[in-house]
């Protein structure tokens, strides 16, 4: 599990991306393409997670806030307790909020105040790789459990 319960966001989501590639909720996403107009339904409109991509050529979308799995949806259903999506669905991003997650980079002891970016495989860290965006501000440090508490704020 990537996200505890301790969430606050009222209108910080968006659901205007598709994303064709599994990924765990927590972390951040990018901009893979981007669909024409509101492009509400323009399955062009995509968000990936940075797999290997320098932060800084790259353009935060938001915190992914569920689960992306590749389920053979023939033999079994979708957990929607555990907000999962299919493949190629649509998923919701945090945009503005607060959010308590483990997609901390390997290493990072952050503090509360700092400054809070992504690394190269969208999980949050305190050090900015050149001219990478801020994504928000940490709120508190890791717990025992390497689970910290991140105010979002893309865009």
């Amino acid at each position: 599990m990537a996200l505890l319960g301790d969430r606050s966001y009222t209108d910080g989501t968006d659901i205007s991306f598709f994303m064709s590639v599994t990924g765990e909720r927590g972390g951040i996403v990018i901009h893979s393409a981007g669909g024409s107009g509101a492009s509400m339904d323009d399955d062009t409109a995509q968000v990936v997670i940075p797999t290997g991509q320098a932060p800084s050529g790259t353009y935060p979308a938001g915190c992914l806030l569920c689960d992306v799995v590749n389920l053979n949806l023939t033999r079994q259903h979708l957990n929607y307790a555990k907000d999962e999506v299919q493949l190629g669905s649509k998923v919701t991003l945090l945009r503005r909020g607060v959010v308590v997650t483990n997609m901390i980079a390997t290493g990072v002891t952050p503090a509360a105040g700092q400054v809070a970016y992504y690394d190269s495989a969208g999980d949050f860290t305190n050090a900015d790789a050149g001219s990478a965006p801020s994504v928000g501000r940490f709120l508190s440090a890791k717990d025992a459990d390497g689970y910290a508490k991140v105010e979002v704020s893309i865009g």
